[in-house]
């Protein structure tokens, strides 16, 4: 980890000490208003206004110091019946020209500046404020709000305000999701923080040219322009600013040291408000984005000032930033910044996998998308983003940064989209940060797999590219220089092709046997059986006994929980006709198929006795969760016996040896699954085509046999453990130890299939499985040997 983005997380955790607070306050004076009856965008409306009213108390907007609280304490009765009044009045005071001032004949509202025509007017929100109800305690949560020293606390927390306010299905819909500090530095940090601190630590120290020097820098960074093209509240801007501005203060300092005439010259700011640019689809939103940056530019031109001795405050500002509301993925960029002006595209774009997406959005989301030139039909709605930046700063310099959901590094979305941008757009990966569980601080939002990434024009592209590898507590634990960073977010230095990505495939590149889903009946639930359900059908009809088989699909193989199915292939018609109870479920999976089941259940109406798949091995196999934790090191990969029916929740090897199961239960394929594979929410999914299918097998196939003893050590290990379930014994926390072991032995033997040192981390597995799978695919007849374990690179061997 950077020095620099180790001290800015000791800086953050100190900071959102005093958010917290803020909020905890702000949430107090919330609930508060809603026992009143003030909800939805009025409630919103009226805290956005209180809180601009305590920042402008505590940063010298207001003076003297304080005086909105005094005018809450001293000027309204402790039963706040009268407060509704008061602070009508004083926002038409805030919203008034300065000259108008005058008409207050109460001089503590004669006070109060005018501090913006929009902030307090109809026209921010649309239409007038309806106040609340107000009573005693809303008056003492708004007092309590006010003892926090609102000069310390980030004006971000408009945004964790806004995000809090939302109802939970608009959050879900837009896929809109607070960003808390820590996550937007670790996205500015690596993207031009890092490289701006560290071009002002080289500039000249002598004083020969110092001063011109510290002069074409401070306009270097006043010449930065920005764009978040889903900017939400404007987290992302605010914190940059706020940076951008800090870093300017070290430049003015360094001037002042120069000595000399300390004039306003000297101490002007140049980095200013209007050098950022944003798009938000919600009105109420980007006018809070456009408050917030507002409020930040009044603390940081307070802190010049009381750190210069001379006010630095700059009423009216000198720019204000480029908001626009509007749909980005249908606003042209071009028309809010120039791309040729643009430094840098960032953001938090909306999260949401395809699947949960309503129809018309997913019509949408595939024009969109194809019209960049991708060919993804099941992409997260963050992927617009990333394609949209590309093709907005084609050829340009700048650069791209955006927070994102984990599954645009995995799954079968890598190689929908990431050819596009790396061979139509000519981008590369500057930076990356591998998937972490995202838990911003305030507890509105939502918890959900991200990663972050930075993407730059390939003929701008630096010659270390940065890869940022989480530790347990979700925190950065390591960082590494590469050359060329893989869209799986793994070293690509030592491939052939960089830009590989994992493609599904119809059979096993290593020769494994077929998989397939298990059954599929598409019943409605009619075939399938609880233990009542079959008691009673039994009760009724005990002739049916052999056709109730056990029916197991990821939840019963992994908890033990008992389910059957009526399974009538091959049954007689004359058998069926004469079991009442049987001949009642046939009837009604037909309706259901013909009237409930869309098309498919429609082709198989016809056929009410037959499954959509049919899986009913004959003897022993193997089978694979389709889902499993994400907690777990191991998937619990087992086998099956007749009479039992998998469902299509398990995937099944019907031919499945003893070496297979145990390369398939290893390290390695676990290493493959987490990085190649698919995931459902945070779960680990399992897929024939895109996991099994593509695996490559050891290097050295033939010596396979040692495995064997290996695999049925595991089994013993847990049959050891028989009143535990499968989800017990692969619990991180409650693994037995003998099962522990077995595993680790297991692993080690597979590790040296592969390579002859074995491996030290996951990460050197992934990268040696990825050179492993490019052989096989370029060379389909020859294998591949390690030349050293230190530099961990291969290369191609023909067969003798």
């Amino acid at each position: 980890m950077s020095a620099s983005l180790a001290d800015r997380r000791v800086t953050v955790l100190d900071q959102s000490r005093v958010d917290s607070e803020a909020y905890q306050r702000i949430e107090r004076l919330r609930e508060a208003l809603i026992r009143r009856g003030c909800q939805g965008r009025n409630l919103e409306r009226f805290l956005v206004r209180i809180v601009i009213c305590l920042f402008a108390d505590h940063t010298g907007i207001f003076k003297p110091h304080e005086i909105f609280a005094d005018l809450i304490e001293t000027r309204t009765r402790p039963d706040g019946t009268d407060l509704e009044g008061r602070l009508r009045q004083l926002f038409q005071a805030l919203n008034s020209p300065e000259p108008d001032q005058q008409k207050y004949l109460d001089p503590d509202l004669a006070r109060f500046p005018a501090i913006n025509s929009e902030l307090f007017g109809a026209d921010l929100f649309g239409d007038v404020l309806r106040m609340p109800a107000f009573d005693a305690a809303i008056r003492a949560r708004m007092l309590e709000a006010a003892e926090v020293d609102w000069s310390q606390v980030s004006p971000t927390i408009f945004g964790a305000l806004f995000q809090s306010g939302m109802d939970p299905e608009e959050r879900r819909t837009r896929g809109a999701h607070y960003t808390c500090e820590r996550n937007i530095l670790e996205l500015i940090e690596p993207l031009f923080l890092e490289e701006l601190r560290a071009q002002f630590g080289r500039l000249p120290s002598r004083k020969d040219g110092r001063e011109e020097s510290l002069r074409l820098f401070q306009r270097k960074l006043g010449e930065l322009k920005f764009l978040d093209p889903a900017c939400g509240c404007g987290n992302f801007l605010i914190v940059t600013y706020r940076e951008l501005r800090l870093l300017e203060v070290k430049v003015i300092r360094e001037l002042h040291a120069l000595g000399g005439d300390i004039g306003k010259s000297r101490t002007e700011a140049v980095v200013n408000a209007g050098q950022f640019h944003g798009i938000e689809i919600g009105k109420f939103a980007t006018q809070v984005a456009a408050v917030a940056l507002w409020t930040m530019d009044r603390i940081l031109d307070k802190q010049l000032s009381l750190e210069f001795g001379q006010t630095c405050i700059r009423l009216p500002p000198v720019a204000a930033p480029q908001l626009v509301c509007g749909d980005a993925l249908q606003t042209d960029w071009a028309n809010v910044l120039p791309p040729s002006e643009c430094s840098y595209v960032f953001g938090n774009p909306p999260f949401g996998g395809f699947v949960m997406r309503r129809e018309t959005e997913r019509k949408r989301l595939r024009a969109v998308v194809k019209d960049l030139g991708a060919s993804g039909t099941r992409l997260d709605y963050a992927a617009a983003w990333f394609l949209k930046a590309g093709a907005f700063l084609r050829g340009q310099a700048a650069r791209i940064a955006f927070v994102a959901t984990s599954s645009i590094t995995q799954g079968e979305q890598v190689a929908q989209f990431w050819p596009t941008l790396f061979k139509r757009y000519g981008l590369e990966i500057l930076f990356g940060r591998r998937a972490f569980r995202w838990i911003p601080e305030q507890r509105s939002a939502a918890h959900v797999h991200t990663v972050i990434l930075g993407l730059v024009d390939r003929d701008s592209a630096p010659l270390c590219r940065k890869l940022f590898l989480p530790g347990r507590s979700g925190t950065v634990s390591e960082e590494v220089c590469l050359q060329q960073i893989s869209p799986y977010l793994t070293d690509a230095g030592h491939l052939n092709d960089p830009h590989l990505v994992i493609k599904r495939r119809r059979s096993s590149i290593s020769g494994f046997p077929r998989i397939g889903v298990g059954s599929k009946p598409v019943d409605g639930g009619h075939y399938i059986l609880d233990a009542k359900d079959r008691q009673e059908l039994l009760k009724r009809e005990p002739r049916a006994a052999r056709l109730v088989r056990p029916f197991v699909g990821g939840r019963e193989y992994l908890n033990g929980n008992e389910r059957w199915i009526l399974f009538l292939e091959g049954e007689s018609a004359s058998a069926l006709k004469s079991m009442p109870a049987i001949m009642e479920r046939i009837q009604a999976v037909r309706r259901y198929r013909a009237s409930e089941a869309g098309k498919l259940g429609q082709s198989l109406a016809g056929k009410p006795t037959e499954f959509h798949v049919t899986v009913a091995p004959a003897a022993e196999f193997l089978v694979i969760p389709e889902v499993s934790s994400e907690r777990r090191e191991y998937v619990p990969i087992g086998y099956l016996k007749p009479p039992v029916i998998p469902s299509n929740q398990l995937l099944v090897v019907e031919d499945a040896t003893l070496p297979l199961f145990a390369l398939l239960t290893s390290a390695m394929h676990m290493a493959w699954l987490r990085h190649v594979g698919g995931r459902l929410k945070s779960d680990y999914r399992y897929s024939n085509g895109l996991v099994y299918n593509t695996f490559p097998a050891p290097i050295r196939a033939p010596d396979l046999a040692p495995l064997k003893a290996l695999a049925q050590a595991v089994f013993a290990a847990r049959a050891a453990h028989p009143k535990a379930t499968l989800a017990d014994l692969y619990d991180p926390d409650l693994m037995p130890p003998d099962l522990r072991q077995a595993h680790v032995r297991l692993d080690r033997a597979v590790d040296r299939l592969y390579r002859h040192g074995g491996f030290r981390s996951e990460r050197d597995r992934i990268e040696h499985l990825l050179a492993r799978y490019e052989g096989m695919q370029a060379h389909p007849n020859a294998k591949l040997e390690t030349v050293s374990r230190r530099s961990r690179r291969v290369r191609l061997v023909g067969r003798a």
